[in-house]
């Protein structure tokens, strides 16, 4: 009872304060929650407050308490903070974000699709070197996904670009980042992609020793040398079955 009757209060108080005149002033509230992490560990919750489109208090829960942005704002804030009561009521992350989350996490993650991923070289004119990595991915769902680069093991956080993921049409999404690279010898440069489609994150491992249509060529001779393996194993058990059907010939 007590927790329900702080929340009317402060929604009276608001409402009694701004809302002089109903047609004129507009009172807003946005609740957001983010995390990445599968056991919802990093889970940030994020309350704002708009008069008129102007955010006048936030609430953060990596702060831990109300912040006024105006003057306003600042009264409204200390005085919310001084109610443990409504901090537990409507700014908790465990009961506006953890809890929903939970509940509708699982429904999303059954219709997500996984990204298809490639790693590619493009080498600038007229140079050989510095070139540049494009990590891809390809048709998933839903949209938010993470693209990291590794340097032996090691987040890369300088010489990176990234473009925004972009609707292919067709309900599916691509993205493409990008890495300033310069060989060095026993550097191992890799692309780590995490998305809710995901029970772990993809990593692929740049080959700087191939080029792309090698590795094609290479791929294609590997095929054809294990088909060819193949086909002389067959016919050399074919060949060891009729042996031992022949008839012996007669004395």
């Amino acid at each position: 009872m007590g927790k329900t009757a702080d929340l009317a209060m402060v929604q009276k108080t608001i409402i009694d304060t701004i809302h002089k005149e109903a047609d004129q002033y507009y009172l807003s509230r946005w609740s957001r929650c983010f995390y990445s992490a599968r056991d919802l560990s990093d889970m940030v919750y994020i309350d704002n407050f708009y008069f008129n489109k102007h955010l006048f208090v936030q609430f953060n829960s990596t702060v831990g308490r109300f912040v006024g942005l105006n003057k306003y704002g600042l009264s409204v804030a200390e005085g919310w903070n001084n109610s443990p009561t409504l901090i537990a009521e409507i700014a908790s992350v465990d009961t506006e974000c953890k809890y929903n989350i939970k509940n509708r996490d699982p429904a999303l993650r059954d219709k997500a699709v996984k990204p298809k991923v490639k790693l590619s070289l493009v080498k600038q004119a007229g140079a050989i070197f510095p070139a540049v990595l494009i990590c891809s991915a390809y048709e998933f769902y839903p949209k938010h996904i993470k693209v990291s680069w590794l340097r032996n093991g090691e987040v890369v956080n300088s010489d990176v670009t990234s473009v925004m993921e972009m609707a292919d049409g067709d309900w599916y999404y691509q993205i493409h980042s990008e890495m300033v690279y310069i060989p060095k010898y026993g550097e191992k440069i890799s692309c780590m992609v995490d998305h809710a489609s995901l029970n772990q994150p993809i990593v692929t491992d740049w080959d700087p020793l191939l080029p792309e249509s090698e590795k094609i060529k290479v791929g294609i001779g590997a095929s054809v040398l294990v088909l060819g393996v193949i086909i002389a194993a067959a016919g050399l058990i074919y060949y060891k079955i009729k042996s031992t059907q022949r008839p012996s010939p007669c004395h």
